[in-house]
C-alpha cells in the first residue's frame, strides 16, 4: 500500500527530458557506425601450411569420400611424437584377426612401424639444424610414415592409389588433427602421366603393386584384382621452389620409375636435394623389370654418391 499513490500519476515516458535523451543516444550511435564504416580493418593474413601444386592432379577429398567401416584405430607405441594409426588390413575375421586388433582388444598400443621412428628421428635432427621442408610419402599405405612427420608439424604429400587405404589415411587425418598439413593424392607416382594397371590383393592391401608377380610374392594364396589407377611424375606436382627434406618410396618394386619421374627434384644441388629412403628388394624390382644396380646407377648420375643399406631399405644422400 506504500506505493499506491503512484497509480494515479500521469506517465512521463514522452517527457521532454526522455525525448532529448533518446535523440542524443541515437546521434551518438549513428556517429559511431559512420566512423566504423570509414575505418579499414585489415584482414588477417592466412598462411597455407600446405603449398599449392600443379592442377593436373587435384588432392583426394576426404570430406566427400565414403567412410569405411568398421574403424579400428589405436595409438602407436614407443615413438617420441605419438599418433593414431588406422588399419587397412583386418585379416580373416573372426578366425584370424590382425595382430594389431588383438593388441587393441588386450588394451595394448599398436606395434611401432620401423619407418615411423626413422622418419621422426630424421625430422627431429633437421629441425634442430633449423631446416624446414616437405616430406613426400610415395606408397603411403595407411599413413604410418605420413602421420609420423605431420604430428611434428611438417608438411606432407602422400601418394596412394588404393582407395581402401585412402579411406584409412583420411581417418588418420581426422584422428591426428593434421588436415592442414597433409595433402593426399589418389595416384601412383611414376615416370609418366596417364593410367596403369595396378594389382591389389584381397585382404592384404599393404602388398599391392604395379606388378602382378610383385603383389603376390609374399601372399600367394590371396586373390588378386587388377584395377586402373592414375600415374603422375613427382616433377609434375612438386614446385621447383618448394623445399623437400625427405622422399620415402615403398612401392613394391616400382621404385625406379618413381625416381625417374623425379629427375628435376633429384637434380637439386647438395643441401637442397632430398634425403631418399626407398625399398630395395631385388625380387620385387625384378618383377617390375628393374634392379638395385639400375637404381644405384641412376641415383649416382643424379649426384647421390652416399647410399647405405638398412634392412630392405636404402638411404641415399648427396
Amino acid at each position: 500500500m506504500a506505493n499506491a499513490w503512484r497509480r494515479g500519476q500521469p506517465t512521463t515516458a514522452l517527457s521532454p527530458k526522455n525525448i532529448l535523451l533518446f535523440i542524443s543516444t541515437s546521434l551518438l550511435l549513428l556517429t559511431f557506425l559512420y566512423l566504423a564504416s570509414q575505418t579499414q580493418i585489415p584482414s588477417p593474413k592466412l598462411t597455407r601450411k600446405v603449398p599449392i601444386f600443379n592442377p593436373k592432379l587435384q588432392p583426394f577429398d576426404c570430406f566427400t569420400s565414403p567412410q569405411a567401416h568398421p574403424v579400428i584405430a589405436n595409438v602407436v607405441e614407443g615413438i617420441k611424437y605419438p599418433f593414431l594409426f588406422s588399419l587397412s588390413d583386418f585379416g580373416n575375421l573372426p578366425e584370424k584377426p590382425h595382430k594389431n586388433i588383438v593388441r587393441t582388444l588386450k588394451g595394448k598400443a599398436f606395434r611401432k612401424p620401423d619407418i615411423s621412428e626413422t622418419v621422426q628421428d630424421l625430422m627431429e635432427k633437421w629441425r634442430k639444424e633449423g631446416k624446414d621442408g616437405i616430406f613426400i610419402d610415395v606408397g603411403a599405405n595407411v599413413g604410418m610414415a605420413s602421420f609420423a612427420a605431420a604430428v611434428m608439424g611438417f608438411r606432407v604429400l602422400a601418394f596412394e592409389p588404393v582407395f581402401e587405404n585412402l579411406q584409412k589415411i583420411c581417418e588418420g587425418v581426422y584422428f591426428n588433427r593434421v588436415e592442414e598439413l597433409i595433402q593426399v593424392f589418389e595416384a601412383a607416382a611414376s615416370d609418366h602421366m596417364g593410367n596403369i594397371t595396378f594389382h591389389k590383393l584381397v585382404g592384404r592391401l599393404d602388398n599391392s603393386a604395379v606388378s602382378a608377380t610383385g603383389a603376390k610374392l609374399a601372399f600367394k594364396s590371396n586373390e588378386e584384382i587388377a584395377v586402373q589407377v592414375k600415374t603422375i611424375p613427382l616433377d609434375e606436382v612438386i614446385g621447383e621452389e618448394e623445399p623437400v627434406l625427405l622422399l620415402k618410396i615403398d612401392v613394391q618394386g616400382w621404385e625406379y620409375h618413381v625416381l625417374k619421374g623425379a629427375s628435376k627434384l633429384l637434380s637439386r644441388k647438395k643441401g637442397e636435394a632430398p634425403y631418399i629412403i626407398y625399398e630395395e628388394d631385388e625380387r620385387l624390382l625384378q618383377a617390375s623389370n628393374s634392379s638395385a644396380k639400375e637404381i644405384r646407377d641412376y641415383l649416382h648420375k643424379m649426384g647421390y654418391d652416399h647410399c647405405t643399406q638398412h634392412g630392405t631399405d636404402a638411404h641415399c644422400t648427396k
